[in-house]
């Protein structure tokens, strides 16, 4: 029945995007059946499902990593393709709606308590404690505008076009790995600039090889190349290291159909179908493409400056002596096993692991069945993920969540994941002590050193539907199983709690005011200037 909703055209603009039709068909019975809503049990907390780490531990895991890892290949992943538009709502809400914008005005609004006003009144006054500020201020005398003179007439109309639009920066319009964030004596870094950095304190081989893969946008690859060719032997001379970055692009074969609120498939005006990105979860195929040991996962936002980047190079090795560590006892566990299947203390000894370590219960069957699945949950892709306290900042939790058979485990789950009807459910959504600050290290081989293959791992039930727009029709959107939600429901997952130090996005212009990503006095930092160990000082 399903199949008369596509013709003969259709079928040839899908193939195209070497999506098979019968993924199709399964997308539209998915908007047909609506979403389909987790069920929490509770949220994961210290010592109930989320580790803490010890202080007399933490130096003995980071060694770990330390002794192992330079010998492994390891890989730095970072998602770079998304736009910066959200990171200025506010202002180009502002330059949309009002001919002028004055200080004044805005000011005035917001002491009358207007939120939006508040924070245009914020970016106003920090003007010049942002990183682009120079990159502006020169845009804009190079058309005869001087910067400092409209700043202190209060007018920003004029500044705030120059920053978002083609006229100066176009901010509004890049990635937001191209944006400027921190300043420093030699000129300030991109958000794209400072992952090259940081990967030298964790991702280093012992041939001082840092591995950095960048998930970008087709149209920008040449920006973010430009840039890497011109600040590479700078970093590189200044760490002593070789960076070796690459990139891929979102997968067409991953976008997803659009419906219209009937459930058939949406049309634009010439007849051909929608189809629009399938969301964070199609990256999963470029995940499944990287070569490595070890991967680490961080989004392109969530980075800080040189003196607070020791910081995050200790908690990423103490999460990667956790995986080494866990990885190294599950491939033991395995081959004992089938060296030795019928050991009862062993198997004893397996399924404490199993519980202790991976927050896995397995019923103890018959011999056979135990054995088989004992070897099916160690040999599955193993992922740490670092969580950190819940100060209210967006993203997703740490949760017990039940199964169909009644059985739980650890999933990092999104608010939309939640039946909003349930008071039950948002009631143990709300009471999470922690959330995720994409802070994931995960080992994607199995104990013979072959790659796993990712997509066996999905719960592809696990779609997000959303309401959008276009050319003035309301449709329904689909997600793809996010990336680190159902995209991973069924690897092998560990939990540890880390400081929130080590979280510090971008999400708004404004964050780039605070304190973790401004220098520490009034002048830039003078660490991009010395050489070796001292870089960071």
């Amino acid at each position: 029945m399903k199949k008369k909703l596509i013709n003969d055209r259709d079928r040839l603009q899908i193939e195209a995007l070497g999506i098979p039709e019968d993924e199709i068909l399964r997308q539209i019975e998915r908007f047909e059946k609506g979403v389909h809503y987790l069920k929490l049990k509770l949220p994961c907390t210290v010592n109930n499902g989320i580790r803490a780490v010890s202080e007399d531990k933490k130096k003995q895991l980071a060694h770990i990593y330390e002794e192992y890892a330079p010998k492994m290949d390891v890989v730095k992943l970072v998602p770079a393709s998304g736009a910066s538009s959200r990171m200025f709502k506010t202002l180009l809400k502002f330059k949309n709606e009002h001919r002028e914008i004055s200080r004044e005005l805005v000011e005035s609004r917001a002491r009358k308590g207007n939120l939006e006003s508040r924070e245009l009144a914020t970016f106003m006054t920090g003007i010049y404690q942002f990183a682009f500020s120079h990159d502006l201020k020169f845009a804009m005398f190079r058309d005869g505008l001087d910067m400092e003179a409209l700043v202190d007439a209060g007018e920003f109309k004029e500044i705030i076009d120059y920053l978002l639009t083609e006229k100066g920066l176009n901010y509004a319009n890049l990635p937001k790995g191209l944006i400027k964030f921190h300043f420093y004596e030699e000129g300030a870094r991109t958000a794209f600039e400072e992952h090259l950095v940081e990967a030298e304190g964790y991702a280093r081989n012992e041939h001082n090889r840092c591995r950095i893969h960048f998930t970008v946008s087709p149209e920008y690859k040449k920006r973010f190349l430009s840039v890497l060719t011109r600040v590479r032997k700078r970093y590189e001379e200044g760490l002593g290291i070789e960076i070796k970055a690459d990139f891929s692009f979102q997968d067409k074969s991953t976008d997803t159909l659009a419906v219209d609120m009937a459930d058939k498939p949406f049309r634009l005006n010439d007849g051909t179908l929608l189809f629009r990105p399938g969301g964070h979860g199609a990256l999963l195929k470029n995940l499944n493409r990287v070569k490595g040991d070890i991967i680490f996962i961080k989004n392109i936002d969530n980075v800080v400056p040189d003196r607070l980047k020791e910081h995050t190079f200790l908690w990423k090795k103490i999460l990667g002596g956790i995986l080494i560590q866990t990885q190294q006892k599950m491939f033991a566990y395995i081959k004992k096993l089938l060296a030795n299947s019928r050991d009862a203390e062993l198997f004893g000894e397996i399924l404490e692991f199993i519980s202790s370590e991976l927050c896995i219960t397995l019923p103890v069957d018959s011999e056979g069945r135990t054995r088989k699945a004992i070897l099916e949950v160690l040999n599955r892709p193993l992922r740490v993920c670092g969580m950190v306290k819940n100060v209210g900042e967006p993203g997703g939790g740490p949760f017990w969540v039940e199964g169909n058979d009644g059985k739980l485990s650890l999933q990092i789950v999104e608010s939309v994941q939640v039946d909003p009807y349930s008071e039950e459910q948002q009631k143990i959504l709300a009471s999470s002590t922690h959330f995720n600050p994409v802070d994931i290290v995960c080992t994607l081989r199995d104990w013979r050193g072959r790659p796993f293959n990712l997509e066996r791992y999905v719960d592809n039930e696990a779609v997000f539907i959303s309401e959008k727009s276009k050319d003035g029709r309301t449709l329904k959107a689909l997600e793809l199983p996010g990336l680190w939600n159902g995209s991973m429901a069924y690897w092998n997952t560990i939990f540890v709690e880390v400081p929130l130090i080590t979280f510090n996005p971008v999400k708004t212009v404004n964050d780039l005011l605070r304190e973790e990503h401004q220098p520490r006095n009034s002048k830039a930092l003078k660490s991009g200037n010395v050489r070796g160990k001292n870089f960071y000082n």
